[in-house]
């Protein structure tokens, strides 16, 4: 039902003459081949996720939450496929049918480590995928928090000084300095003043 290259594999060697020789040859070529093809997918999860998280380090965005779940949905669906092929192969590794000698147990020993060594892989994979969302929506939330920081500093600052000068333009008879020339320049040096003594504070509090 599936086109799998293993069993490609396993036909060209047969029309070559090099094939299995029986059942037992049969089973245990197509299981060596079937997790010798994985290798090198199991390596690029590895490396795809190594390559997230150092985006991460570098320069934390959203999108990498996406990057990020589908290698766990893979790893997941993997995990899926090879835990069945594993009992399989612990079921045929401790069976007494007679097409299966004791050299095609050692094979399928030697198959069997190797798929509990994927699934362990593909676990730690998982774990990992999950420690390195959590890295992401820290660092997500550290930058928004200094955003904010950055925006509370601004809004501490000017906040006062927007007071001052909405109060002083508001249209009613008996403001202060209505008719000075110089006022306007007065209530500037006011503001300037104010705003350096705010800054002076922040500093002294070690809020900037």
């Amino acid at each position: 039902r599936r086109q799998l290259k293993a069993i490609k594999d396993i036909k060209e060697s047969l029309l070559s003459g090099k094939g299995p020789k029986n059942a037992g040859d049969f089973i245990t070529t197509l299981t060596v081949r079937l997790f010798d093809s994985m290798e090198p997918i199991f390596s690029g999860l590895n490396d795809r996720l190594d390559d997230v998280e150092e985006r991460i380090i570098e320069s934390p965005e959203t999108s990498e939450r996406h990057d990020i779940n589908e290698l766990r949905k893979t790893a997941i669906l993997f995990r899926r496929y090879i835990a069945p092929q594993r009992d399989v192969i612990t079921h045929l590794r401790s069976s007494e049918q007679e097409w299966i000698d004791s050299m095609h147990k050692r094979r399928l020993q030697e198959t069997l480590d190797q798929a509990m060594r994927y699934i362990e892989d593909l676990d730690t994979l998982r774990e990992r995928a999950q420690i390195v969302k959590d890295e992401l929506t820290n660092a997500l939330a550290d930058k928004m928090n200094k955003n904010m920081y950055v925006l509370s500093v601004v809004a501490g600052i000017f906040l006062p000084l927007s007071f001052i000068t909405g109060l002083l333009g508001i249209n009613v008879g008996g403001m202060p300095g209505a008719n000075n020339d110089i006022a306007f320049w007065i209530v500037c040096i006011i503001c300037v003043s104010f705003m350096a003594g705010i800054v002076a504070i922040f500093k002294y509090l070690k809020w900037i």
